[in-house]
């Protein structure tokens, strides 16, 4: 495990690194809020097409926009004119802001480099860093297991806020995810385009029986993750036939065309306002929304963050246990099928049927029913959850569906349990986590034969460690190299502990330096074996 140091102080200034999509900015607020919550002075670096959303961010001391797309076609152009832009960057940073600390959430190269180029010294970076030889350096395991995880469909139980969160040390903080309302991010937000405003009063006279309105966002960041707009457009009949709520059609204005078969599909009132808004209007028109109902969408994080009531859908890649919108009465949907959630860059052999799987009548029924306050009524034809914050006080969500006894919710479960302790270093020796339902005999036999194996091997490197303390001989560092990789490639031969084979192969080099800290590590690796297994029997 990684040596913790506490993230700042009163009189630091802490400098947040989230070079990444928009809604991964957005649920940076967490953290950003935990930093500010501590007593530091929060500044923000985001990529510049973003920084109009980083107005919404609360707590943030100061801001700059990261210009990644124009350096790199400087780069193109004279590398000589992109070093300079750099330079003028990390310039501007020290002399406006001048961080004492940089927490970098961003996982890529890239990233890291930016962050140890801005650092005040190669140890004041947390998170994702570089060491002095240019190689990984993550300051926890938290942030390792966040990159690893984020690769491998399946593999996290964790909210990416909560990973968030941990990869900034920031544990003993209680999580604040509550975005800066339009009327405080100035005037401008707060004024809609007029044929906006012209829109929702031509809706609200068109639906005499309006009481209310649904968000609609028909895009995805990919189709196969997209709901079909013939479904979104039947649920939202179903919403206005019965609550009286007009949809507002939300989206940038690629998906225009979206929309126009969202109108020609749905017979009734609605405000169409795909492409017509800034994200500070978007913000405005969502606190103005009863519901929305999206995909796992940017919109969907921005949502939450305003506490608005959200419905959304997961298909394929996108599953709402790392995903989902981090606000406690939120409901996610997943198809019913096992080969869901699909791993990144695979063909689909079942034709994407995940992506019709999802009855528009179940979101409904769901969705009306938290609305209202009533019992949930029977729900089928897809998994159904609803966020809640866990024992533990990280995001957790429960099934509305009865799907909490499948060894897939089981073998979630028993991850989050036992890996927060072990990630946190609070696995002791012998020490079993109760409380927790094991897998079927057929799911868990695998598993145990694969941690026992790991588990004799991490004892196998132990008792070599021994001998190469007494006597480091080149035939014993060989074979002791060769026990460890074996350990990798065990843990990572099963598709359920592929993570922990990633993770044990990184720390273990990172710690290769020196034979102290690597048979530390062995050490809890052990812990974490005899705790899986003692779960599972």
């Amino acid at each position: 495990m990684h040596t913790r140091f506490r993230v700042c102080n009163k009189a630091m200034n802490v400098l947040v690194l989230n070079l990444t999509r928009f809604g991964d900015l957005i649920q940076t607020q967490p953290v950003v809020s935990g930093l500010a919550d501590s007593g530091c002075r929060v500044g923000l670096l985001c990529l510049d097409n973003f920084l109009p959303a980083a107005d919404l961010l609360r707590d943030v001391s100061w801001k700059k926009g990261f210009p990644g797309s124009r350096l790199l076609a400087a780069l193109d152009r004279d590398w000589r004119v992109a070093v300079a832009g750099f330079d003028d960057l990390r310039r501007c940073v020290q002399t406006e802001f001048a961080p004492h600390r940089i927490v970098n959430l961003t996982p890529s190269l890239p990233a890291r480099l930016l962050a140890r180029a801005l650092a005040p010294a190669p140890d004041a970076v947390q998170g994702f860093g570089v060491d002095e030889f240019g190689f990984n350096a993550d300051t926890s395991s938290w942030a390792a297991f966040l990159q690893l995880a984020s690769g491998h469909r399946g593999a996290s139980p964790f909210n990416v806020v909560d990973l968030f969160r941990r990869a900034a040390d920031l544990r003993h903080v209680s999580p604040r995810f509550a975005l800066r309302l339009p009327d405080a991010a100035g005037p401008k937000a707060l004024t809609l385009p007029p044929e906006a405003e012209a829109l929702f009063a031509a809706g609200a006279e068109q639906g005499e029986t309006a009481r209310g309105w649904l968000g609609v966002q028909l895009g995805a960041s990919e189709d196969r993750r997209r709901w079909p707009v013939e479904h979104f457009a039947r649920a939202a009949r179903l919403f206005y036939q019965e609550q009286g709520m007009v949809p507002v059609l939300l989206g940038t204005s690629s998906e225009k065309e979206l929309a126009r078969r969202f109108a020609a599909a749905y017979d009734g009132p609605l405000v169409d306002l795909t492409g017509r808004t800034t994200l500070p209007q978007l913000a405005v028109i969502l606190c103005r929304l009863h519901l929305l109902l999206t995909n796992d969408t940017g919109t969907m994080h921005l949502a939450a963050g305003l506490g608005v009531p959200v419905a959304a859908v997961f298909l394929a890649t996108a599953q709402p246990f790392d995903t989902g919108p981090y606000h406690a009465g939120s409901l996610c949907f997943e198809p019913d099928m096992n080969c869901h959630p699909c791993a990144f860059g695979a063909d689909c052999p079942h034709g994407q049927a995940c992506r019709s799987a999802i009855p528009p009548e179940t979101v409904h029924a769901a969705a009306a029913a938290c609305l209202a306050g009533e019992p949930m009524p029977p729900l089928s034809g897809a998994r159904v959850w609803r966020s809640v914050v866990g024992d533990d006080g990280l995001m957790d969500l429960e099934s509305l569906s009865g799907h909490d006894s499948e060894d897939r919710t089981r073998w979630i479960r028993l991850q989050r349990a036992v890996y927060r302790r072990f990630f946190d270093g609070e696995l002791g020796d012998g020490e079993s986590v109760s409380g927790l339902e094991g897998l079927s005999r057929e799911k868990g036999q695998r598993l145990r034969e694969v941690l026992t194996e790991a588990h004799e091997l991490l004892f196998l490197m132990e008792r070599q460690a021994e001998v190469l303390a007494a006597r480091p001989l080149p035939v014993m560092q060989t074979k002791f190299l060769a026990t460890c990789q074996r350990l990798g490639t065990t843990l990572s031969s099963e598709h359920h502990l592929e993570v922990l084979g990633l993770m044990w192969n990184f720390e273990s080099q990172s710690k290769g330096d020196r034979l102290d800290r690597l048979v530390a590590l062995v050490q809890e690796y052990r812990r974490l074996m005899r705790a899986l297994l003692a779960v599972l029997r």
